[in-house]
Parts: structure tokens; C-alpha cells; sequence
């Protein structure tokens, strides 16, 4: 007798499934066809991506070889945000405003420039992400090594938007603890 209630129940199981199942079959193509991606909007970021990778790999490279990567880079109007805590933290808008306030008070205080080693470089459409470390000498010879990650977004091959993460004690250490070069 228990095998009845049973077997009911499994048949009534089975055709909410079978109705589960046509209902799916009806609306499924539908839906699938508007939400399915744009394979011209794969490409296209795939293009996107390999460009924005690359200008950042060159731009690095060039850094290594002793040029300037925030002229190579950096829009005219970028917005870079030092994030954490201290006084160089905060939203910069544009190159020369970034560089006076945050990039000179360090770099002055160095008698190398930071040589950047990469770690990788990820892109994804306009967002351009690069891990990667510096080290340089300061004015007291003391030596001075960081941690970096650099959030880009690109717009027709420039850093339009930026955030950075690094240590923020050790930038402090070396801005408080050795004199800026002579002019």
C-alpha cells in the first residue's frame, strides 16, 4: 500500500518538471537571445585590452630605462587618488597638481630615480591594474623600496583616472628623514 502514495507522488513530481521543462524550452531561446553578449564587444575589449597592456608594459619599460612614466602616461586632466592614511593620501586633479604634491616631495628626496620592477599587468576593457615594485637610493644614501598597485582606467591611450596603493609609512620615512636635493 505504500508504494501508491508513493508512485503519486513521483507522477505528479514529474509532470511539474515536464511543465518546468516546456516553459524553459518556450522562453529560454527568447531570453537567451537578448542578454547574450555582443561578439563584436568581446573583440573589440579584446583589442582594447591588448593596446591599454601594452602601452602600460612600454610606458614601464621606459620608466626602467630612465624616462618619466607619468608624462608618458598620465592625461593632462588625470584624477589620481592616493588611498590609506597621511599626508600625501587624497584625490589629485591633474598631471601638474599629482606630480608638485605627491611625486616631487619623494622624488627629491632621491638621488635615483625609482626603478619599477613588474610583477604583471592585468587589463580589463579600459581598467589596466599593474603590480609592481620600486626601489631608489634617498639623499642619505639609505635605500628605499615599495610595494605598488596601480588601478588605470584608459581612455584613448592615456591614464584618465588613476588609484594607487603602496606604502604610505615608507614614502612618509623617506619625505621626513632626508633632505630634498639641491636645485
Amino acid at each position: 500500500m505504500a508504494i501508491l502514495p508513493l508512485t503519486g507522488r513521483l507522477a505528479g513530481a514529474s509532470r511539474k518538471l515536464l511543465i518546468a521543462s516546456a516553459f524553459l524550452a518556450i522562453i529560454g531561446p527568447a531570453h537567451a537571445e537578448t542578454t547574450a553578449p555582443d561578439a563584436g564587444i568581446e573583440i573589440q575589449d579584446t583589442v582594447i585590452e591588448t593596446q591599454n597592456k601594452a602601452i602600460v608594459g612600454e610606458a614601464f619599460e621606459k620608466w626602467r630605462a630612465g624616462g618619466n612614466v607619468f608624462a608618458e602616461l598620465l592625461a593632462p586632466d588625470v584624477v589620481w587618488t592616493i588611498h590609506g592614511s597621511g599626508p600625501v593620501a587624497g584625490t589629485y586633479r591633474g598631471l601638474d597638481h599629482f606630480v608638485e604634491r605627491a611625486a616631487t616631495p619623494l622624488n627629491s628626496r632621491l638621488t635615483t630615480p625609482v626603478t619599477p620592477e613588474v610583477h604583471y599587468i592585468v587589463a580589463d576593457g579600459e581598467m589596466v591594474i599593474i603590480r609592481f615594485s620600486g626601489s631608489a637610493t634617498t639623499t642619505s644614501g639609505a635605500p628605499y623600496r615599495n610595494q605598488f598597485v596601480w588601478i588605470f582606467r584608459m581612455k584613448d591611450g592615456s591614464v584618465v583616472e588613476a588609484e594607487a596603493f603602496l606604502d604610505l609609512v615608507a614614502y612618509q620615512q623617506v619625505v621626513e628623514n632626508n633632505e630634498p636635493r639641491a636645485r
